[in-house]
């Protein structure tokens, strides 16, 4: 098996509304309906997360979907001081970062910030680090 990378994930939230909120309005990805059953999910680059609310999972899922349990890292074309403007703009707390960090692809520099289901999500972008 050749894999070639990550077509979607797909995230366990409490409100779908306000995590469309967060990461369309806050962090730029684009909020997409898709499928037969109007499903919800968000576009960053040529990747997507699909969004399932608690309680009303599609079928099949994770063996215990929660929210607030995931981990992971967006990667942006903005250096992290703009990132950190941006996220200061829309009153988001950075509770960790800006940080040296080492990605996929090599040298990153990112800070971390909480959903409003409490995932880690991590901002990253590949400038060059000091």
């Amino acid at each position: 098996m050749q894999l070639t990378g990550i077509d979607h994930l797909v995230l366990t939230v409490e409100d779908v509304d306000a995590t469309c909120e967060f990461y369309g309005d806050v962090l730029g990805a684009t909020v997409v309906t898709f499928g037969p059953e109007d499903r919800t999910a968000l576009e960053i680059g040529d990747q997507k997360i699909n969004l399932h609310e608690a309680g009303g999972e599609f079928d099949p899922h994770a063996r215990a979907p929660a929210p607030g349990s995931g981990d992971f890292c967006l990667i942006s074309e903005l250096d992290v001081e703009e990132i950190t403007a941006r996220l200061e703009d829309h009153g988001v707390e950075v509770v960790h970062g800006p940080v040296e960090k080492y990605g996929a692809r090599g040298p990153m520099r990112s800070v971390y910030v909480r959903d409003p289901d409490g995932n880690l999500v991590e901002l990253a972008s590949y400038e060059e680090t000091h």
